[in-house]
């Protein structure tokens, strides 16, 4: 049989957690077709893979890029890293279905300007996906957020019952168009004041699609606890699967309570389908929260609209330079973004090392000076969590970040390396893979990523990305 590509004696990891072995591995026709010894076939492209690692390609599951899929759809802060797919519309916020009457409230302006929310459906939005054909694979979320500042005049109250059936039949359109299910962003002011009934009430709308339901929780600080038992109620109730997003311990006070919070997720999981994702950093980013302000911690301002010119500095020397309460100088910057240094490493390694949790990179595209993970989580994972700090192995590493994550969200036929399966796939170079984004210099591609397929066809090799793309609108359960 002739074949597109064949990978020769590659150390192949196949995103299931089950340890390497030496195989060549051959595509055709976007698929994986053949798997083992195959030094006879005959291949449009032979790849030598010697001491390389092939992998499925990375899957993102917490990601920001609704709008920068189509805005920017070479999404190189993504594939220079080795993620093939991107899941959307996370913590809440999602650019679909919305059309905007001003200018998106926060944290929705994370996702870009009014003119970027013009997709009324999901489905307007998956065409629009599959129209700009981005360099990845796309699969989305739809916001409680989203819904909410659709049919309310005020997002600092509960929703009323007739603006919670309005969400739930727009909920509902959208899980027939292909959605995966709702996220919620509760720590919020937008959705705050949401009581946990009325987030029930839309995720009741979820099981009959076989969808998830996925939240940025009430709280990360002092009551994690209760926040977590208000997630699992939600999910109980819905009868659907919990993932908790971004799972962490935040805030000084907070920290070396993991052990707590993953034993309480680890009760849970017993009687319910629960999970989580992590970031591999112990410094959070999102707007600029005043709930969040304190001494205790550094906080860095990545943009300001009232002052754009103290953008790249220090919460506390902005204050300094004011001659203002560190507060007060706070709500001079507003609307801001920030970088919060507000976790403590063993809770990190703790949470990513966890047997439920995937790796997601929660980046912000549209920050001028991004959080490094934008650029980095992945190759973090595996060289510094996995190489150097030697949390997991490599193996148990990819499967964090492939295959739990395809099962998780119902992506059928990826995040494993199969005969059958989506070749979406990266070749990387165990020994040297490495972020090289930092804090100071954020927008930097990773090291050690020879090539990344996506869909059987190269589409990033050499620092470059393919002029081709070959990513593909995922929706929910799609083959």
């Amino acid at each position: 049989m002739q074949f597109e590509t064949v990978f020769r004696q590659v150390s192949l990891i196949d995103g299931t957690g089950a340890a390497a072995v030496k195989a060549d591995v051959a595509v055709l026709n976007g698929r994986i077709a053949a798997i083992g010894h195959l030094a006879d076939a005959k291949a449009a492209q032979i790849i030598d893979g010697q001491h390389l690692v092939l992998a499925p390609g990375f899957i993102d599951v917490h990601t920001h890029d609704d709008t920068n899929v189509i805005r920017f759809p070479e999404c190189l802060p993504k594939i220079s890293q080795g993620v093939t797919t991107v899941i959307v519309g996370n913590c809440g916020i999602s650019a679909s279905p919305a059309v905007l009457a001003g200018e998106p409230p926060d944290p929705m302006n994370l996702l870009g300007k009014q003119w970027d929310f013009k997709y009324p459906t999901f489905a307007t939005y998956a065409d629009a996906v599959r129209d700009v054909q981005p360099a990845v694979n796309v699969a989305a979320l739809v916001g409680h957020t989203t819904l909410r500042n659709n049919v309310m005049d005020d997002l600092y109250r509960p929703a009323t019952s007739q603006e919670i059936a309005t969400m739930k039949a727009q909920l509902s359109q959208a899980m027939a168009e292909g959605a995966l299910g709702l996220s919620s962003g509760l720590a919020y002011a937008s959705a705050k004041q949401a009581p946990t009934e009325e987030v029930m009430a839309l995720a009741e709308e979820l099981a009959a699609f076989n969808g998830i339901y996925t939240t940025h929780m009430r709280t990360e600080f002092e009551q994690i606890l209760d926040a977590m038992d208000e997630a699992f109620r939600t999910g109980k109730h819905a009868k659907v699967p919990v993932v908790i997003s971004h799972l962490k311990c935040a805030g000084a006070g907070n920290w070396g309570r993991t052990v707590e919070v993953l034993d309480k997720m680890e009760f849970a999981a017993g009687h319910q389908d629960v999970a989580c994702d992590c970031y591999p950093y112990s410094a959070s980013s999102s707007t600029l929260d005043l709930n969040q302000v304190t001494e205790e911690i550094d906080i860095f301002i990545t943009w300001s609209e009232a002052h754009p010119e103290q953008a790249g500095k220090m919460l506390k020397d902005i204050a300094k330079a004011m001659s203002l309460p560190l507060m007060d100088a706070a709500r001079a910057l507003q609307p801001a973004g920030a970088v919060y240094h507000c976790m403590d490493e063993a809770d990190v390694e703790r949470v990513l090392k966890y047997r439920l949790t995937m790796v997601g990179s929660d980046g912000l595209p549209n920050d001028p000076h991004p959080h490094p993970r934008l650029w980095g989580a992945f190759p973090r994972v595996l060289g510094y969590y996995s190489r150097e700090r030697k949390l997991f192995s490599l193996e148990q590493a990819v499967h964090k970040m492939t295959g739990m994550s395809a099962k998780r969200f119902g992506l059928k036929d990826r995040g494993v390396i199969a005969e059958g399966a989506h070749a979406d796939l990266v070749l990387f170079d165990p020994k040297t893979i490495r972020d090289a984004a930092t804090f100071q210099y954020p927008v930097c591609a990773a090291e050690g990523i020879v090539l990344v397929m996506v869909n059987g066809q190269i589409s990033y090799q050499a620092g470059r990305v393919s002029p081709e793309r070959h990513g593909r609108f995922l929706a929910r359960h799609q083959s």
